[in-house]
């Protein structure tokens, strides 16, 4: 026995704290799969089709385009049974997911997210392109692969059924390869015709305008939850059994996400928000009581660094703040919110530079009595420390530049554009009081969430 043996057989809750109207709702915890999410399932399958197809053997190179979970759990099944990896990933995909790609021993390609289908740089254009010119290459295509879908119908339908002991009302899930709704639908077909299978989509997405309207759109939107939705109608891709979809705002899903964490004290991935957010709007739409069932595809701790990261919400205008009608709105890290990573005016150099790579910044206000008296960047101490060592032991002061330009928080935006253009960092100060900084990047955020 070895961990592929984990895969599947995953628990099944209840949420009883999210407001589902009259009805049940149930969580298949997917999350739990030895990879982490439910394409553990699918890997594991496709990759034993393959085998058995003859198309792969030991040492061969496997190739797939995807947003990160499918390539998790290919790594994990392709690395136990001896196979070589390469990832074809678009660049929203979270830095988490690609550190633990790597760690498994695969191979990245990182490509564009803001390119449709037909575009060189798409993601499942370019693994395509990639296997054709490796010799021995095998592009497993998640979106076309027949054993996608199949492990859903054999492994996750009926566990479900099992599970909710044959009654089951309503199941709802998300399209980004169609292989789990494709599986689930056709499970269900067979053993309770009479349960709806109800989607969730992204808002950019075209899969539910389609499921509405029959036509193929090509009016495609972007979205930031990661692993669902799709600008075209993946081939694996069955929705004739969509009995409703639901277009689901990111907002909304990374709130659910958020408000799952805390209420039922589980931490989901931004896919999971989605599907969860769609059955709760369609749990409150019921007029009789319903047993309902979506998935928590994989874990939330995949996306620390996105939807449960405050400053990531905030520069994204997920969370909102109290406002003020000046500079302080721009500013995306407030001192007062002990949000800023700062030193001590009597710490040395070294704590500033270890200060910069935990926070991965490259200034840091210098304090004195709580107010600001210097800005201490990298380019400081590497003038200074180039072929003195000892430098790292002097104080902060010695380093850092005190001859700052501040801006009262009622100054004009357009101030800003003159001090970036000296190549200064924006020092906010109400009187004595240090505010915060204004970077390029908390600028750009503000001109977009204006646009």
């Amino acid at each position: 026995m070895n961990v592929l043996n984990l895969i599947g057989n995953t628990p099944l809750v209840e949420a009883t704290r999210l407001d589902a109207g009259g009805c049940r709702l149930f969580l298949k915890l997917e999350h739990q799969n030895p990879g982490g999410s439910i394409k553990d399932r699918i890997a594991l399958s496709m990759i034993e089709a393959a085998e058995r197809a003859g198309q792969i053997k030991k040492d061969s190179l496997i190739v797939e385009a995807t947003a990160g979970n499918t390539g998790l759990g290919l790594a994990l099944v392709a690395g136990l049974k001896g196979y070589r990896l390469l990832i074809v990933v678009p660049d929203k995909m979270s830095q988490e997911k690609i550190f633990h790609l790597r760690a498994m021993g695969a191979e990245i390609v990182l490509t564009r997210s803001d390119v449709t289908k037909g575009h060189p740089e798409y993601y499942q254009d370019r693994a395509a392109e990639i296997a054709r010119r490796t010799p021995g290459a095998f592009y497993i295509n998640q979106f076309a692969n027949p054993a996608n879908p199949r492990a859903h119908e054999e492994t996750t339908g009926p566990e479900i059924w099992a599970q909710m002991n044959h009654d089951v009302d309503a199941v709802v899930a998300g399209v980004g390869t169609g292989g789990t709704l494709t599986g689930l639908s056709r499970f269900f077909a067979t053993a309770s015709p009479a349960t709806d299978i109800v989607l969730a989509d992204p808002q950019g997405s075209i899969v539910a305008n389609y499921v509405k309207t029959g036509k193929v759109s090509t009016d495609v939107g972007s979205w930031l939850v990661e692993g669902i939705g799709e600008d075209f109608i993946p081939p694996v891709c069955d929705l004739s059994r969509v009995k409703k979809a639901y277009i689901i705002p990111d907002a909304e899903a990374f709130g659910v996400c958020r408000t799952l964490l805390k209420s039922e004290g589980i931490m989901a991935g931004t896919s999971s928000g989605t599907l969860i957010a769609a059955a709760l709007r369609y749990c409150r739409e019921q007029t009789q009581p319903k047993r309902v069932v979506t998935l928590v595809c994989d874990s939330g701790n995949k996306y620390l660094s996105k939807v449960y990261n405050d400053y990531w919400m905030l520069d994204h205008g997920f969370i909102k703040r109290e406002t003020y009608g000046d500079l302080r709105d721009l500013i995306s890290r407030r001192h007062k919110e002990h949000a800023v990573a700062t030193v001590n005016a009597d710490e040395p150099v070294h704590a500033a530079y270890q200060r910069m790579k935990l926070y991965d910044v490259s200034q840091l206000p210098v304090l004195k009595d709580g107010k600001i008296v210097g800005i201490v960047t990298e380019e400081d101490i590497l003038l200074q420390a180039y072929g003195k060592p000892d430098h790292f032991s002097e104080p902060v002061t010695a380093a850092m530049e005190a001859n700052l330009v501040t801006l009262p928080p009622d100054a004009p935006v357009a101030k800003l554009k003159e001090i970036f253009e000296r190549g200064l960092v924006a020092i906010v100060v109400d009187g004595d009081e240090f505010l915060g900084l204004i970077t390029r990047i908390d600028l750009l955020n503000w001109l977009r969430r204006r646009e």
